[in-house]
């Protein structure tokens, strides 16, 4: 069976300048299979249909939290109560699994220093790491195609490289041979071609990182869709803290 792996972001993944109200990088990656994404894609097509009559638009966690855009029509109270239900609906189901992998950008400069290593390579080593853990789980996985937003030509090509090493050498955990049998392949989409996986893994990633913040704050949105973590012998792997 074939698996997709969608990937977004939340937080700059730059360690010169530091947000102190927001000092984290996470990558939020979301694994789903084929025939899961058709429904996930169909739920999503819905509440767009429903809400603006039209498949075009994209939802962004951002617009959607300032009411940006096409998103405010979310000032009118009772359309927003019965927006966020829907949203709720679908990030609550259990077709999909979230792996994420966040860094604490002034407990790794203390600890490493500023390396030359690129933030979201070393997150992203950790999702991929899990994911081969995930799917090992599942036992039917086939080939693996990794969906990740364009940054820019540079960025997107430092990325590519990154995950063939990956494919070549392996990680510390996961060997080259098993990443192979999977089968990685990598693609690169604007936010404008309107992908649904990407615009799943955008409306979690921010909930997460906000949890990751603050763990004993309140967490709405967080709490919805918490149990779709990738978790195994009681131990959530897809919610990975470094350092």
């Amino acid at each position: 069976m074939k698996y997709y792996l969608f990937l977004d972001e939340s937080g700059d993944h730059g360690l010169k300048k530091i947000d102190e109200n927001f000092p984290i990088f996470l990558l939020c990656g979301i694994l789903v299979s084929e025939k899961n994404y058709k429904n996930v894609k169909e739920k999503i097509n819905k509440i767009k249909l429903e809400f603006w009559n039209n498949n075009n638009v994209i939802f962004h966690s951002r617009d959607i939290r300032k009411c940006n855009n096409e998103f405010q029509i979310l000032f009118d109270l009772g359309v927003k109560k019965r927006f966020y239900e829907s949203i709720n609906d679908l990030i609550s189901k259990d077709n999909y699994k979230i792996i994420s992998s966040s860094i604490s950008k002034l407990a790794f400069i203390k600890k490493y220093g500023k390396l030359e290593n690129d933030v979201y390579e070393i997150a992203l080593s950790f999702v991929l790491e899990r994911t081969v853990f995930c799917l090992d789980d599942f036992r039917d996985c086939t080939e693996l195609e990794i969906i990740i937003e364009k940054r820019g030509k540079k960025e997107d090509l430092k990325l590519a490289k990154h995950i063939q090493k990956i494919t070549q050498v392996g990680t510390y955990y996961v060997t080259s041979e098993r990443i192979k049998k999977i089968g990685f392949k990598t693609k690169f989409s604007w936010k404008k071609e309107n992908i649904n996986g990407l615009q799943l893994a955008d409306l979690i990633a921010y909930p997460t990182a906000k949890y990751i913040l603050n763990p004993k704050g309140v967490h709405l949105s967080f709490n919805v869709f918490k149990n779709n973590f990738y978790t195994k012998k009681g131990k959530i792997y897809g919610l990975k803290k470094f350092p």
